[in-house]
């Protein structure tokens, strides 16, 4: 061999086991990704198999994991819960969830409407909307974020049995986010162009709606663990809960708990943005009220466009500044 061909030998070699290596990454990733794949529908499988059981009815149709090499998407037709003992069922249409090799702990999920659900108490509902998305940023033991976001909301009573349904509410858009922060749970959310139709509420008209909040459940981590089923000894910080209409805004922020006998403690302040504008919605609402709200808020307007007051509960007994409101019934 001469000296050019073990030059042009010496040349080759990083190449090849470049190559080499990028060959093993690949079957590597080729077999943790298809490993994945199955025991996605192995788990899958055997939550149903639980459920079932148990005496709960519940699938994924047509379960589907694809997208190798670049993504892992996992899909099915439809949604379906139902549970005979508690009288209680939900189903919805096709869903879709797409984790990118780039990102494979931060997937996005959208699911098609409607959403259908019966509950005891309540009237069987029908939930729809335009574009639902759920966006995750997953982590052990939970969980560091999910988003949910909706375009196109509406709701209404179901229309089954051939029964004319009963429009509910619509809301050009509405979107919520939860996190873990030191054990507690934060939220913050928001929905624009609200509106809610009079016969849902006995008649009553109220105008579009807007709102936006943020706020923390104390303790909230421990809480979900536990899938605590009542609000007695539970805790919330509201640092900014915003409703408005046209000119018309009232705020609220301040701690709200209650203790182990269901009674409520609040220490709020309450901010009104024109008060005559809310005074003209709350009687469209309330219109039993209409003159004594009138006469309250004229009063309140003497205070300037933005007259602020605390709102206090104390054992459930509730007064706005001086002016008692009665109490709040034990909550469950």
């Amino acid at each position: 061999m001469t000296l050019s061909d073990e030059r042009q030998t010496n040349r080759r070699r990083p190449l090849f086991w470049l190559v080499a290596f990028v060959l093993v990454l690949f079957a590597l990733y080729s077999a943790a990704w298809f490993y994945m794949a199955g025991r996605v529908r192995s788990e899958a499988d055997k939550a149903v198999a639980a459920l079932n059981k148990s005496g709960v009815a519940a699938g994924c149709a047509n379960l589907q994991v694809s997208g190798y090499p670049l993504s892992f998407t996992v899909s099915c037709d439809n949604l379906a819960y139902e549970d005979d003992a508690r009288n209680i069922a939900a189903s919805a249409g096709s869903f879709n969830a797409v984790a990118q090799l780039v990102q494979p702990l931060s997937p996005i999920a959208n699911l098609r409407g409607p959403l259908r659900t019966s509950v005891p108490g309540m009237m069987p509902l029908w939930i729809d909307w335009d574009n639902l998305q759920a966006d995750l940023k997953l982590w052990y033991p939970l969980p560091q974020r999910i988003s949910l976001q909706a375009d196109g909301l509406s709701g209404q009573t179901d229309p089954a049995d051939d029964t004319d349904p009963v429009q509910l509410f619509s809301a050009g858009k509405a979107s919520g986010q939860v996190q873990p922060n030191n054990g507690d749970l934060d939220y913050v959310g928001s929905f624009a162009d609200l509106e809610i139709d009079a016969d849902a509420i006995g008649g009553r008209v109220l105008p579009a709606l807007d709102a936006s909040g943020d706020a923390t459940l104390k303790n909230g981590v421990a809480l979900i663990r536990t899938q605590a089923k009542s609000l007695r000894g539970q805790r919330i910080e509201i640092r900014t809960l915003d409703l408005s209409s046209g000119t018309a805004r009232v705020t609220v922020s301040g701690p709200l708990s209650v203790d182990a006998e269901g009674l409520v403690d609040a220490d709020l302040m309450i901010r009104i943005k024109d008060p005559k504008a809310v005074a003209a919605i709350l009687g469209g609402a309330i219109p039993e009220q209409k003159n004594a709200i009138e006469q309250g808020f004229a009063a309140l307007a003497l205070l300037g466009s933005e007259p602020s007051m605390p709102l206090k509960v104390v054992k459930g007994k509730a007064s706005l500044g001086f002016i008692p409101l009665g109490k709040i019934k034990p909550v469950e």
